[in-house]
This record gives structure tokens, C-alpha cells and sequence, in this order.
């Protein structure tokens, strides 16, 4: 009697055992996929980076951005012309990214920019200097496309870099 009992315990926890390691399967397959699910967001900032910002290929804008992304709170379509601009004014500009960090539906990116100022840039004439200056990035993703941009950039340092003279007082 006391080896059936000794073996209806050890059969019983060994089920135990096992349901144990499936919820525990379980969790660690939603574990994996929120990592390849980050890792994926990841890619697509890593990929609007290159092709739309380094490359200034706009025909990729769509594959990346939803049609109505804003960028700080203005539609990114606006904010692309701005970036031809720079690109024009820096033909060699690059942004590259130093560190990226996902959680949930966001995607932060330190980045570096750098250029030579070959071309006119908010009034100023080129100044052939090279420039290198750093900024933030935090992007939102869903369903596989940024819809939200928030980046914030050290631009007054690639003001100073090119000579600019910089004034407190408003245009007139």
C-alpha cells in the first residue's frame, strides 16, 4: 500500500512538474516575441535612418512612416523637406546611431550627425567646416510603422561650428 502511495505522490508531482514547465514554455515564448517584436521596431528606425534620412531616398518614406506620422507634433511630410534641406546644404551628411533601446511601442536612438557645409543653410553661405553634433530620438511603432517622432537635436552646435553669428534679438 505505502509503494502505490509513494507512487501515485511521485506520478502527481511529476505532472505538477511538467504543467510547471509548460506555463513556464509559455512565458518564455511571449518573452521571445516581445524581443523579436522589439528587436523588429529596432530595424525599422535602424532602416528609415538609412534609406530616408542617409540615402535621401523618399520613395521609402511610405515603406516606414504611416501616412499620418507627426514629427514633434507636426506632420512628418513637413518635416522631410527640412531634411532635403540639410541634405543639400550638407551633401555628406550622416546620421549615425551610437545606441538604441525598445520598450513597448517606442524606440530610442542616440545619434550623431555629421557633414561638410557645402551649400546655403538658413541664409548662411557655405563654409566648407565639418560639423558633428549630436541628438535623441524616440520613435513609436505600430503595426510595423513609425506614427510618432520626437526628436531633439544639438543644432545651436552646428551653428557655432559653422561661424554662424547667433542673435537673441527677432528678425524684423
Amino acid at each position: 500500500m505505502r509503494t502505490r502511495l509513494w507512487i501515485t505522490a511521485i506520478v502527481c508531482l511529476a505532472g505538477l512538474c511538467q504543467a510547471g514547465s509548460s506555463q513556464a514554455g509559455l512565458s518564455q515564448t511571449g518573452a521571445d516575441q516581445e524581443k523579436v517584436r522589439l528587436e523588429k521596431n529596432k530595424t525599422i528606425v535602424r532602416g528609415y535612418v538609412d534609406e530616408v534620412v542617409n540615402k535621401g531616398n523618399l520613395a521609402a518614406v511610405d515603406t516606414y512612416f504611416s501616412a499620418d506620422a507627426v514629427f514633434n507634433s507636426r506632420p512628418a511630410k513637413a518635416q522631410l523637406a527640412l531634411t532635403q534641406a540639410v541634405r543639400q546644404a550638407f551633401p555628406d551628411f550622416r546620421l549615425t546611431i551610437e545606441d538604441q533601446i525598445a520598450e513597448g511601442d517606442k524606440v530610442v536612438t542616440r545619434v550623431t550627425f555629421s557633414g561638410t557645409h557645402n551649400g546655403e543653410f538658413e541664409g548662411i553661405a557655405p563654409t566648407g567646416k565639418r560639423v558633428k553634433y549630436s541628438g535623441i530620438a524616440i520613435d513609436r511603432i505600430v503595426d510595423g510603422k513609425v506614427v510618432e517622432m520626437w526628436h531633439v537635436a544639438e543644432t545651436l552646435s552646428m551653428f557655432q561650428q559653422i561661424g554662424a553669428r547667433l542673435s537673441a534679438e527677432p528678425k524684423k
